[in-house]
Parts: C-alpha cells; structure tokens; sequence
C-alpha cells in the first residue's frame, strides 16, 4: 500500500486491528463449559514463567568420577530424568544433554500448590540409578510408604539388555514400513537374558497378559507376545513414529547405565523472591510507559501520539508470541531478562518513532507540503531505523543460538558453523532475553514504522489535522 492510496479510513481500521489484536494477545480467548475450560487463544495468564520469576531449581548432573560417557549413554540418562520428573508430577521442565561436557542440565520450578517442597531429595531422586525391569502383567500394589509399585513376577532387569535401539523395518506383510525398538539380550552365562526371555515368551505367548516394561515406578510400555523368542533378538512394534520409538530405546538402554551420576552444580530460586521482582519490574515498566507517552506526544504532537497507539501493538506482539498467539511458532518461556528484552525492544521502538518525528519536523522546516513532508520523512528515516534494528536481531540470534537449547533452531545452526567447539550452556534465561528482544524488533517494524506510516498518513487527510503545527512545523 502506497501513501497516496492511503485513506481517511485507514486510520480507524489500522487502530481497530491493533485494540483487538492487543486485547487477544492479553486476555486470550477460551470457552468455559461447566468445569471444562477450552483455551483458542492464550493470553498473559498462560504465559510460562521461568524459574527466576515463578521458583525453582536449576541443577546440572554429570558422570562421577572421570568416566567419559558417550553421546547414547548421556540421552539414556536425559529419558531417565525426564521420566522420573514427570513420576514426582513435575511437568513444566527442561531436560537436555551436553556430549561435549558430559553434562545434563535441568530445570524445573516448585511444584504448585507444594509449600514444603524439597528440591535437595528431588535432585538426589532425579540423580540415582534408575532401575528397568521387565515384568509379566501390568499388576500394582502399594508399598508402605504409600506409592503404587508394580508386583508383577519380573522376567529381566537392566542388567539383562545389550542393546535397544530404534529401527524403520518393514512390517510383517512386507507391504509397508515401520517404526520398531528392536532388542538384543545378553546371552552369555547361565540364566541370561536370553534364556529368561525365551522362557518368558513361551509361557505368554498366545494369552492376554503381556510383558509390560517398567523405569522405577513408572510403566513405559507393555508389549504383548506374539511369538516364542529364542535368539534374544526381539521388536516391539505399535503405533511409533521415529522420536517415540527413538525415545523408548533410550529408556530401556538408560537401565543398564554404566556410570553415576553426581551433582555438578545446584541452585534454588524462592517464588516470593522472584515475583517480589517480578511486581517490580512491571510497576516500573508501567510507570516507564507512561512517561514515554507523556514526552512524545507533548514533544511530536499527532506522530507522538500515533506512536504510542504502535508502541501498544508492539508490546502486545510480544506478548502473542511469548504465549503462542502466533499458529506458525511456539511459545516461550518468560523470565526476568525475558522481560528486559521486551522493554528494550520498545526502546527501540521510541527510538524509531523520534527518528520519524525529527525527519517531519526537518521536512516541514524546508518548505515542503504536509504530505510530501510525510512521505520523504517516512522513506528516509527507514534505512536509519533499518540499520539499528539489524544490529539488534542479529544480537539476539547470536544470544538465542548460544544460549538456546542444543534442539532450538538458532542453535542447530549456529553450533554447526560457529559454536561448535563449545557446550551447551545453562543459562536459559538469556535465550528468554535473546527471544523477547527478536520478536520485540520484528513487531517494532509492523507496528513502529509501517502501522505509524499508516495512521500518519491517514490522520493527515483529514481538515482538522491539516495544521502543521501539529507535526511540529510552521503555519505555512
């Protein structure tokens, strides 16, 4: 769309689009029906706290002693974890792997509604051996302490297992393919593995009682038998895609780890002391706001003003993409520096704004009619805001590929061409920081530059915004 097709109406919609979007991104859109709530639309109570804000425990576990695990080791480890956290009902977590400092790292905040919470015998459950055994049925008991524990008679334990790992083969009629965890039993000794299961499979072959697989307390599949197996070799097939299967054979190899592990680092955040700053950062972030909206209107007049309905826009596009708003992109987790991303980014969206303003008012000074004032000011001021901008998303790709998870998408890249000589690092709410700030900059072009253009422009047509004077010109 060009200035001169740019209507008197433009304004409204312009403004129209922004409230709604702006109240969307805020209070999010869901459907209470009864007790069921169905969430369309996340808003700011969705949004996912880290745990320098909501509490937490930040914990990095590696090998003990100078045992050097390999990369398949240290994902059987990683599925161990991640399997026990979500048996203590911890499922808000981040859980990865670093092969090149034989680290894993973990995060995950205090559990809700948990007063007395104790991360110290958390971590130490999350950092023990785990135990997998094979075992017939899918039967439960309770033991002293009250947790359900499975009671069927166990066939193999970790110990057991040579090898697990997930194969794309095809099925049985030949006529397809299909994700399966194949299984190799050590055979060597008397009752081994092999034996065991050969002996296992003879007797439940044909029945309904299967051989269910169990990490700890916690059942990970129950397999039924089809057929008598004797070589040790065995598949497990179902409905897999590549990473379930994937995910399966990590937790059955991760019972016969080899190494163990201990307690490289350890920290803990108290909830009150994150939301105490939390409160903080927001009052000042409001208070900050105001100021700003204060100062460009009384300074740029009608820009300034327009500026303030973008700066909206632009916060609230943080926003939709901190919680998701976006259909094409995943949310993100907001921490304290995630907060500071977003209120430099509107920074840069004053700034862009007062550019703007100055490139009208010199406009203006030189003689030139309001609206080719309004135009050249727009296109000059672009390649200057442009330049700033690219610096910041640069920046934040550079934070965001660096302090990112090893799976994220900055990182994938940037740790095949740049860090790759480094590990993965811990400090995820830099990466918070890093994402806030991108998207902030992104917004701050829809809604700072093009949406400001729209409305400028727009405003300008209309008689009683003609006066220059309110634009920061003469009377000319």
């Amino acid at each position: 769309m060009t200035v001169k097709k740019t209507g008197k109406k433009t304004f409204f919609i312009v403004v129209a689009f922004i409230a709604i979007f702006a109240v969307t991104s805020v209070l999010g859109i869901d459907k209470l029906y009864g007790d069921n709530r169905t969430t369309y639309v996340k808003g700011v109570d969705d949004i996912r706290l880290g745990i320098d804000i909501k509490g937490g425990v930040d914990v990095t576990f590696g090998p003990a002693g100078d045992f050097d695990a390999d990369e398949a080791q240290l994902d059987s480890a990683t599925e161990v974890i991640k399997t026990r956290l979500s048996s203590l009902g911890i499922t808000d977590n981040e859980v990865y792997s670093d092969t090149k400092s034989d680290r894993i790292i973990v995060r995950f905040p205090w559990k809700v509604g948990e007063s007395n919470f104790d991360p110290e015998s958390a971590v130490k459950e999350l950092g023990e051996m785990a135990e997998l055994t094979f075992r017939k049925g899918t039967d439960t008991t309770t033991d002293a302490e009250g947790n359900t524990v499975p009671s069927g008679e166990i066939v193999l334990t970790g110990d057991d297992i040579a090898s697990a790992k997930s194969q794309y083969l095809p099925t049985d009629d030949g006529k397809d393919l299909e994700y399966v965890v194949s299984l190799e039993l050590k055979s060597d000794g008397e009752n081994s593995g092999k034996e065991k299961f050969a002996a296992a499979t003879a007797e439940l072959m044909g029945t309904e009682t299967p051989i269910s697989i169990w990490m700890d307390n916690t059942m990970i599949s129950a397999p039924r038998v089809n057929s008598t197996i004797t070589d040790g070799k065995a598949q497990i097939s179902g409905s897999f895609d590549a990473d379930s299967s994937k995910k399966l054979a990590d937790q059955i190899n991760s019972g016969a780890l080899p190494f163990k592990m201990e307690t490289k680092s350890f920290r803990t955040i108290s909830p009150t002391m994150g939301e105490g700053s939390l409160d903080a950062i927001l009052l000042a972030a409001l208070i900050a706001f105001v100021g700003i909206a204060v100062y460009m209107i009384f300074l740029y007049k009608l820009p300034g003003f327009v500026a303030v309905i973008a700066l909206c826009g632009q916060v609230a596009g943080s926003i939709a993409a901190i919680t998701g708003w976006f259909g094409f992109m995943n949310g993100s987790t907001l921490t304290i520096p995630g907060i500071a991303g977003i209120i430099l980014a509107v920074g840069m969206g004053v700034d862009a704004n007062i550019i703007t303003g100055e490139r009208i008012k010199e406009e203006l000074r030189t003689g030139k009619s309001l609206d080719a004032a309004i135009k050249i000011a727009y296109k000059r001021a672009f390649s200057a805001i442009l330049d700033g901008n690219i610096t910041n998303v640069i920046i934040a790709v550079i934070l965001m590929g660096a302090f990112g998870v090893p799976d994220s998408f900055f990182s994938k890249i940037l740790n095949k061409t740049i860090f790759f000589a480094f590990g993965a690092t811990a400090e995820g709410v830099v990466y918070s920081f890093g994402f806030t700030l991108l998207a902030g900059v992104i917004c701050n072009f829809i809604f700072g530059v093009f949406a400001s253009r729209l409305m400028v422009t727009s405003l300008s047509k209309f008689k009683c915004f003609k006066n220059r004077k309110l634009y920061g010109g003469d009377t000319k």
